[in-house]
């Protein structure tokens, strides 16, 4: 199956939390969608890491550190169920 929607954006929900990937959710990807939405992992995830925040707001700081912990976590589950299932990404 297809990716419905931007794969940017199917990144950026991931990193806002409304999305998580789970070994289940990924068997309808095919193998060309799954490097799709790896690329754009790391796109989004270069995004949030070049974003300036002041040292003093630690709501802020910890915002964006849940971001990048999102997005490694879904890159960790996708780059495992590949490798489970000898997907070449």
């Amino acid at each position: 199956m297809a990716i419905a929607g931007n794969p940017k954006k199917l990144a950026q929900d991931i990193a806002e939390g409304y999305l998580s990937l789970s070994a289940p959710g990924l068997k309808k990807y095919t193998s060309v969608d799954l490097k799709t939405i790896l690329t754009n992992l790391g796109i989004v995830q270069r995004e949030v890491r070049s974003t300036q925040v002041p040292q003093e707001d630690a709501l802020l700081i910890k915002a964006k550190n849940m971001r990048l912990s999102r997005l490694r976590q879904a890159e960790m589950v996708l780059r495992t169920y590949c490798k489970k299932m000898r997907i070449p990404i």
